[in-house]
């Protein structure tokens, strides 16, 4: 077995690639996969996720566009749509500032069809990033006597940089990497509006040479090194790991994971709009929450306060 320290990784080297090599990163951390990636994988991968409908991997990228309508009626027949996962403000009466997931535009898309914005969205995107689009339902449902002009354009990450802060903290993401045990993970999906991708135990073998043949587990914060206490929980992962490699020489990984504990080291990633990771550090840093989270999200916090102070200097300030 394996014993290591939990880490984070602000991933803010994935805001300078494409969106396919954004979801081609984030999408291999549940494989495992990630020496499989190449100059020429990404769109590969992506069509595969279409293929099989892994929807979750299309949220691991997100775009900003503005659109322009003159017409107010249908500015508010789009909102009468609902737009699911969706982040819309209106700077202008007649713009409107939309961003969200590759899985949130192709969602948009097929539940209204009818609306005349979202086939001006939907076109936009279908030529300018078709991998994505490229296999949905071209036919609209016609609006006759309608004749209005809709112009949209991408609205670059620099220039989402440059928004006033109440509107940068709705529409600018950020992807964080976390290598922690899975009690941290079980904790952190329940932040709904995030995304999230993590390492799979139903897929990876840790039994294999690129997992070194072993098992890894997460140190325990809870018990001092040589303790009592934690040479209990050292020998309790070594029984866990001898029961999980000998069920895979008769079993399959999904079936063998059904003997590993929480303090089992995974990684995740976790992406959102920076409302989500002030609500995020504001619970997980808080003197009540589990200590396994304070220790990776409390130096976090310290991060983003260094490199975002306009939106996070104030962000669960008193926890200690």
């Amino acid at each position: 077995m394996r014993i290591i320290e939990p880490t984070f990784a602000i991933l803010d080297e994935f805001d300078h690639i494409g969106l396919a090599e954004h979801i081609e990163r984030c999408g291999r951390i549940c494989y495992k996969s990630e020496e499989r990636i190449d100059a020429d994988s990404a769109l590969p991968f992506v069509r595969k996720m279409l293929q099989h409908q892994h929807n979750s991997v299309l949220e691991m990228a997100v775009l900003t566009l503005q659109a322009e309508c003159q017409d107010k009626g249908l500015i508010n027949s789009f909102f009468a749509c609902l737009p699911r996962f969706l982040h819309i403000d209106r700077p202008g009466p007649t713009s409107l500032l939309i961003t969200g997931s590759i899985r949130a535009f192709r969602e948009l898309w097929l539940q209204c069809p009818h609306e005349l914005l979202v086939q001006a969205l939907f076109e936009f995107l279908l030529a300018r990033h078709p991998v994505f689009f490229e296999d949905l339902p071209k036919d609209s449902p016609s609006v006759p006597g309608t004749d209005v002009h809709i112009s949209v354009r991408k609205v670059p990450l620099a220039e989402v940089d440059t928004l006033p802060p109440s509107l940068r903290a709705r529409h600018r993401f950020l992807a964080v990497r976390f290598i922690v045990n899975r009690a941290v993970t079980h904790e952190l999906v329940r932040h709904r509006p995030c995304s999230f991708l993590q390492e799979s135990q139903r897929y990876c073998r840790y039994s294999s040479d690129r997992f070194g043949n072993e098992v890894s587990f997460i140190r325990p914060i809870f018990f001092k090194e040589n303790s009592p206490e934690f040479n209990l929980w050292q020998q309790s992962m070594e029984e866990c790991e001898r029961a999980y490699l000998q069920l895979l020489e008769t079993t399959s990984p999904q079936a063998a994971r059904s003997v590993l504990p929480n303090s089992c080291k995974t990684e995740i990633i976790a992406y959102a709009n920076f409302v989500q990771w002030q609500h995020i550090l504001a619970l997980r840093c808080s003197p009540a929450a589990d200590p396994s989270m304070r220790e990776v999200m409390l130096p976090l916090r310290q991060e983003l306060c260094r490199r975002y102070p306009e939106h996070f200097t104030t962000v669960g300030a008193g926890a200690v």
